[in-house]
């Protein structure tokens, strides 16, 4: 990505090297060791007290602060997440004004190992999320280099796509589609709640392509490869990819992301169409996303 001289958001709590969790042990573990599992919840914002729950033992609060220095590659993506959040607001502001609405941009939080958000407590282990409550997106930057060296998915447009995807679920709290299938999740079986969630992920990687799709029209940001990257990405994080890599088998009825086809595909869908009304994955039949 050509993102020389771009503003960098201001946007931004970063907490790395402030520890702050809940009594007791996080769920989950490191993520090197976990980066499969974590991959299943990840891109959780469509519901991230799902994600959270269960991950508190205790519910007495703890903060640790003790001296960090990042190394220089987390410096650089760092500044690289700031720059990428900084495209989503330039692009959301223009589309919602086109629409006669107000964007109001999200907080990104940068934390290291652990934090707290609106929606509970979080560890590195479920990768980056969105939360309603506080409107803020939480980024471990870890995972970008796990990503890489675990399930090769590489690219700075395959991490903008990841970033993108968890502001496409704010864009969905503003619209209001983002209470409205929670409430819907809510009167459903398990198998139905679970397609439910299916559709908010595809419509938020469809967001994520219609950022990417005006980010280049405003900066020409997208280089040769760029979006190549970013379909890879997607297509390593179906659930069927995840769940045969992890188990060697799949279980349809338990995928609440979607495929890696439904994936690619929403993506590029967005990243072709660019506006906001061509992301509907609530009307079609769902065997038909």
């Amino acid at each position: 990505m050509r993102l020389d001289g771009r503003r960098k958001s201001t946007n931004v709590d970063d907490r790395r090297g402030r520890s702050s969790r809940r009594g007791g042990l996080l769920a989950g573990g490191g993520i090197a060791a976990v980066l499969i599992a974590a991959l299943f919840t990840w891109i959780s914002g469509g519901n991230p007290l799902d994600v959270l729950s269960g991950a508190v033992s205790d519910p007495s609060t703890v903060s640790q602060s003790e001296p960090y220095t990042p190394s220089a590659e987390e410096e650089a993506l760092a500044d690289f997440s700031k720059q990428i959040f900084a495209g989503t607001e330039d692009v959301w502001t223009k589309l919602f004004a086109e629409q006669g609405l107000t964007y109001e941009p999200p907080t990104l939080v940068l934390y290291t190992g652990a934090t707290t958000s609106g929606c509970g407590n979080a560890d590195a282990s479920i990768g980056p999320f969105y939360c309603s409550a506080d409107e803020t997106v939480y980024i471990d930057l870890s995972f970008f280099s796990d990503m890489r060296r675990n399930i090769g998915a590489d690219g700075d447009f395959a991490y903008a796509y990841v970033i993108a995807h968890e502001v496409g679920h704010h864009v969905q709290h503003l619209l209001g589609q983002l209470a409205e299938s929670h409430s819907r999740m809510q009167r459903s079986s398990q198998t139905d709640s679970n397609r439910e969630s299916v559709r908010l992920e595809l419509q938020a990687d469809y967001y994520a392509g219609v950022w990417a799709y005006h980010d280049n029209l405003m900066f020409n940001s997208l280089e040769p490869g760029d979006i190549d990257e970013a379909i890879n990405a997607a297509q390593k994080i179906g659930d069927d990819y995840l769940q045969k890599r992890a188990r060697g088998y799949t279980v349809p009825d338990s995928f609440n992301h979607g495929t890696s086809a439904q994936r690619s595909r929403w993506l590029r869908k967005g990243l072709t169409n660019g506006t906001i009304a061509g992301g509907d994955t609530f009307s079609p039949q769902y065997s038909s996303l």
